[in-house]
């Protein structure tokens, strides 16, 4: 069977579309402690014998684009396992368990509710997924439901990354600004040009061990930006033609990534970047 990650446990972090009292009623027959929020998009439990469910919600522009999405979720899905319909929660949904010799074991969940689309999924250790397991997912499934309001994602603008920002960089007559997360940015264009900010806490050490590293793109040092300021470019592996600006300022890093689908005038330019970079390196 397929091994799972193990995810390190954090304390004092809570999901915001279905307490540990919501999903205890709604699931009594497994403990889960939850391991990840996803910066206010989605959950990751584990329960003791190493069972993992994965709570996931995906906002979308407009309901037309959630219909879109949702029925690309439901035949990826359905390659997996057979489906059926679910009643009650949200506009509609989909439910099933991985057949019995599947090497690796799921029960999922996956519904549309306006402009949300929300995808609970199960993945057992040591037994297989069925209607037992499938019930109870539901019940959490028809709870979280109500709450995926609460995802911390949005459109329009975001705290990182403006509409200016993408002079020279994206198409702005064709232009989103996705807020992904409390801390995470994405704008990009029809042609898929991908401009992301985003926001982690991290040790000044573990900067300065990012700095030193080596790997399949090149860096520069950018000393006008802080002593933890640098770009890669370059790169011989994945997209070439991305660069990458990385801030540090009071216990955070900010990256700043430019990722156009085919060359074009800014690739691999970090000069170009900075301007972008030190307007997120300000607001740290």
């Amino acid at each position: 069977m397929a091994a799972l990650p193990v995810f390190p446990v954090r304390a004092a972090e809570t999901c915001p579309f279905i307490s540990a009292q919501q999903l205890a009623s709604a699931m009594p027959a497994l403990k889960w402690s939850l391991i990840s929020n996803q910066d206010g998009r989605g959950c990751i439990y584990q329960a003791g014998r190493g069972d993992t469910m994965m709570l996931s919600v995906f906002r979308n522009p407009d309901q037309d684009r959630a219909r879109e999405l949702y029925a690309t979720f439901v035949k990826t899905l359905g390659e997996r396992m057979p489906l059926n319909a679910v009643a009650g929660i949200g506009d509609e949904g989909q439910g099933g368990t991985s057949a019995a010799g599947a090497e690796r074991q799921e029960a999922s969940v996956v519904a549309l509710s306006g402009d949300y689309i929300l995808q609970v999924s199960v993945y057992p250790i040591g037994r297989r997924s069925d209607d037992a397991l499938l019930r109870p997912l539901t019940e959490a499934a028809r709870v979280a439901i109500a709450s995926v309001s609460k995802s911390s994602e949005r459109f329009g603008d975001c705290e990182w990354l403006t509409a200016a920002d993408a002079d020279g960089f994206l198409d702005k007559s064709t232009l989103t600004v996705q807020r992904t997360g409390a801390g995470s940015c994405m704008m990009f264009d029809r042609e898929a040009n991908t401009m992301t900010g985003a926001v982690i806490t991290m040790s000044r050490d573990t900067v300065v061990s990012m700095m030193k590293r080596t790997g399949p793109c090149r860096h520069v040092a950018i000393p006008e930006l802080g002593s933890g300021a640098f770009g890669e470019h370059s790169c011989t592996k994945g997209n070439g033609n991305a660069a990458n600006i990385y801030v540090w300022k009071n216990g955070r890093q900010a990256s700043i990534l430019f990722a156009p689908v085919k060359p074009h005038p800014e690739s691999g330019s970090v000069e170009r970047l900075k301007a972008v970079a030190g307007r997120v390196y300000g607001k740290l």
